[in-house]
């Protein structure tokens, strides 16, 4: 009989490669399916199912969406021997498919109808079992032109109750990891036993009502009575929303909105107690436990005894999000006892009130209806071992108003209401809100002043919030609510922190005698109500806050309770969403994402906003407090630029307006915050990023300088390698420390960190005077004028970039010229080998992720003053 591998054996080095040459056992119970993510020359995701004793195969090169409207082309290649669908790692370079490959997804499939005609029609339905990949699917063959060396053929999604729109969900970026360490969906070991003997989905977690439906069993027909009972039991185990997914490192978590009111529904809504404690986020994977706080503090250490108390539990893995809290003699959480337990000055037990899960037991809740992840929560809860410390929050009641009245009246800080259907999102939402006893928050303490009577320590501390320009305002003082534990612990941090300067403008605070801290301590303070002047009345001190920063610390104003009926994504924004590495965050709406911004490459908007997100944490490296300019490309990259040094950020989550004191006449600069500002600003059409040579901290100092190796017309690739090695040795005989980095067009970059505090006309003097002296001495390579007919066969070095308000392309910035080039860091002896400026594109970078910003390692530490290089130039400013 033929070889049916003979194909697959002829194209490989079995030598060389790591690959499988053969082998593996059919499935005995159902046909397997393996996906794998596989980085080779273009990413693309290989669809492999098993059949008649091989793995039939198509290469995907956007991999596989929910969307029924999309066609995702599907490349025939060669059968794989069933043992590939374990195979995992890097196939070497010059060897076929060179790149790493990771198992993306696996599970069994099962075909409707005879798989046999289906594929040899090519007409081939099928239902796949994954940790990623569900529900009903074709694929389908095309009717071809005759001249293709391998068969396209279209994998589809078919309409089903797992079919969901792509602006909506993205498989491939919202889960991007490997699944090979995870048991085989389908198998006994599907669900860990914690969570598959869980409380029955259709029931609520304190009284048994109805709660959200369950996902419905599929409409498609399976081929025996025995395949639909497989399907019914396997889809009604799950509520609907459930997809496996691997645990993030990182979670942000889900953040109430104060409202003024209780909500008209009650019934839409599920109460809890407002715990009066710590918000704190568990993280549990392989027994280990990391207890992490609301701002992605590691508080493990701190709170040792809680952190064996839930590993003795044996909880499945997953993020749970819940309150830390004491209680006092009377069973009410008290917040000044959990501040002494963490200063040691009591053996208080710490508990733990936990009220959600967003991952659990291997799989992604967030898009499960609140009271069913709650219900999948509780059995956890049930089935491990149990624990006075760790407990479930269980529902209030369902009468808003009469439980506000009850919290308040037996001492609690008021009632938290959550949406029963929604879903788990890492911001501020209108789906949760807070119904508070009576006025409390968080202040910034700015100062104190001196005991009166027989008191010790201070007498009182004064208060202050930011306002909307992060300028801190005053708001009175509080004295009361100390004990003698309470007044040593404050007094002492308090003493640690004296600073001569005030924080506000000569008189704002009455009386004289204030003693003035540095604003990093922060009180939590219960009042009776703000006076006209902006100041605390009647109020109380309840304790010291560690878990949030000084820096966030605002007025808190509560939202008219009609207003929470908003859109989602009109919610507030006051928090960056949460990020996960190469993952898009649920709140980005993108528009226009099937829009071809190059036609060179077909890159689409999708695909630069996907590659943004790819390499988002090592650009902003390169981006952090550098004003920053945009050039977006609102129709591709053959339309108009424009370039963008300001912007309207309220539609720019994640995008900042600096001082404008930085730059007082021009409006403000802008900056990047965080990742969602470079994606938000990609959703916005902006192609490129650039920076600037100096950081918000000492504008007026640069702290770099560039050198642009732009080469004219007839210069060939090698004369700009001998270029970039010659300005390297010219700097480093100055005494310098060059970076180097790809332009992502035709140049490179050379970057110098400086130090030293030296003007911008300086510094840009020097640069030009390092510019003209090599373009004296070697005038047949460099030229130091611009325009095109000073460089023809030369290479210009553009030293402009160095004068104030000049930018240049930040470090993994596409670039707005066919083939979306990138602007990458490279190490001095990767320059030889390099083939040319532009030689990783947006669709290609993955391959460069791995080294990362590695080549620029040691950069901060580099950085010199120019004094000495000056000297040896003899150039006099």
């Amino acid at each position: 009989m033929p070889d049916k591998l003979a194909l697959y054996k002829s194209k490989r080095d079995f030598s060389i490669t790591s690959e499988p040459a053969e082998g593996g056992t059919p499935a005995k119970d159902a046909l397997t399916f393996v996906i794998q993510k596989h980085w080779a020359s273009r990413l693309h995701y290989d669809f492999r199912i098993e059949l008649d004793g091989t793995m039939k195969s198509w290469a995907v090169p956007k991999g596989p969406s929910y969307d029924t409207h999309d066609k995702r082309m599907a490349v025939h290649v060669e059968d794989h021997p069933i043992s590939y669908s374990d195979f995992e790692g890097t196939i070497p370079e010059k060897q076929y498919g060179a790149g790493k490959v990771i198992v993306w997804d696996k599970g069994t499939w099962e075909p409707e109808g005879n798989p046999h005609e289906g594929y040899r029609k090519g007409n081939l339905k099928f239902r796949l079992h994954g940790h990623k990949m569900h529900g009903n699917w074709v694929l389908v063959r095309m009717k071809g032109r005759g001249d293709e060396k391998q068969e396209p053929w279209l994998l589809i999604k078919e309409k089903d109750d797992y079919a969901r729109p792509a602006e909506e969900f993205s498989v491939v970026d919202e889960m991007p990891d490997s699944v090979k360490a995870l048991p085989m969906p389908g198998t006994s070991e599907k669900v860990p036993a914690k969570v598959k003997e869980k409380a029955p989905a259709t029931k609520t977690a304190a009284k048994g009502k109805p709660a959200a439906k369950t996902a419905r069993t599929t409409k498609a027909k399976a081929d025996t009575a025995a395949a639909k009972a497989a399907d019914k039991a396997r889809d009604a185990s799950l509520p609907e929303g459930v997809v496996g997914a691997q645990l993030p490192k990182e979670f942000a978590p889900e953040l109430a909105t104060l409202v003024d009111a209780p909500p008209a529904n009650p019934e839409e809504w599920v109460f809890e107690v407002k715990f009066d404690g710590y918000r704190m986020l568990t993280r549990i994977e392989n027994g280990e436990v990391r207890l992490i706080t609301r701002n992605n503090n590691d508080w493990t250490d701190k709170l040792g005894p809680l952190q064996k108390e839930l590993e003795r539990m044996g909880l499945p893995d997953g993020w749970y999000d819940g309150e830390i809290v004491v209680h006092d003699a009377n069973g009410r959480p008290n917040f000044g006892l959990l501040q002494l337990a963490f200063d040691g000055s009591n053996r208080a037990e710490i508990m733990y009130f936990i009220f959600d899960a967003p991952y659990l037991g291997g799989y992604d809740l967030r898009k499960v209806a609140l009271v069913e992840r709650r219900a999948l929560l509780e059995g956890a809860l049930k089935q491990a071992k149990q624990s006075k410390l760790v407990r479930f929050s269980d529902e209030f009641g369902d009468d808003p108003e009469g439980l506000v009245a009850a919290a308040c009246k037996i001492g609690l800080e008021g009632v938290i209401g959550k949406r029963r259907d929604s879903h788990y999102v890492s911001r501020r939402s209108p789906d949760w809100i807070k119904l508070k006893c009576g006025l409390r928050q968080e202040f910034v303490i700015v100062g104190y002043t001196d005991p009166k009577g027989s008191r010790k320590g201070v007498g009182s501390l004064l208060l202050a919030t930011h306002d909307k320009e992060g300028v801190l305002r005053y708001a009175g003082n509080v004295g009361s609510g100390f004990n003698a534990e309470s007044l040593r612990d404050v007094t002492a941090k308090l003493k640690a922190l004296d600073t001569d300067v005030s924080p506000f403008p000569p008189r704002t605070v009455p009386g004289r005698k204030h003693h003035w801290v540095k604003p990093e301590l922060i009180a939590e303070v219960s009042f009776s109500e703000w006076t006209e002047a902006g100041a605390v009345r009647h109020p109380v001190f309840q304790g010291l806050r560690s878990d949030k920063p000084a820096a966030g610390i605002t007025r808190e104003l509560p939202v008219h309770v009609k207003d929470i009926e908003m859109n989602d994504e009109d919610a507030p924004q006051n928090e960056p969403p949460g990020m996960v590495e190469g993952k898009l965050p649920a709140t980005l709406k993108i528009t226009n994402g099937d829009r071809v911004v190059d036609e060179k490459s077909g890159a689409t908007k999708m695909d630069v906003i996907r590659y943004y997100a790819l390499v988002g944490k090592l650009m902003m490296e390169h981006l952090k407090a550098r004003p920053v300019s945009l050039v977006r490309a609102p129709s591709g990259i053959k339309g108009d630029l424009v370039f963008q040094k300001h912007a309207d950020i309220k539609k720019l989550p994640g995008m900042k307006n600096m001082d404008q004191a930085l730059d007082p006449e021009h409006p403000p600069m802008l900056e990047v915050g965080n990742i969602a500002g470079i994606l938000s600003a990609a959703q916005w059409n902006a192609l490129e990023f650039h920076t600037q040579n100096a950081t918000s901290k000492a504008y007026d100092t640069p702290d770099r300088m560039v050198f642009d190796l732009d080469p004219g017309e007839g210069v060939e690739w090698p004369a700009m390698q001998e270029a970039g090695q010659v300005m390297r040795a010219f700097l480093e005989e100055l005494g310098l420390s060059p970076f180097l980095k790809t332009s992502g067009g035709k140049g490179l970059h050379v970057v110098v960190p400086v130090k030293g505090g030296k003007d911008w006309d300086t510094v840009k003097g020097f640069s030009q005077a390092i510019v003209q002296h090599l373009a004296k001495t070697l005038p047949d390579r460099f030229s130091a004028k611009s325009g095109a007919k000073n460089r023809v066969g030369k290479i210009f070095i553009d030293y402009l970039r160095n004068g104030q308000g000049a930018t240049t392309v930040c470090a993994w910035s596409a670039r707005a010229r066919p083939g979306l080039g990138i602007s990458v860091p490279l190490a001095w002896d990767e320059l030889k080998t390099l083939k040319s400026s532009d030689q990783w594109n947006v669709l290609n970078a993955h391959t460069r992720l791995d080294t990362g910003n590695d080549p620029w390692e040691g950069y901060a530490k580099a950085a010199k003053t120019l004094t000495a290089a000056m000297k040896q130039l003899g150039y006099k400013p």
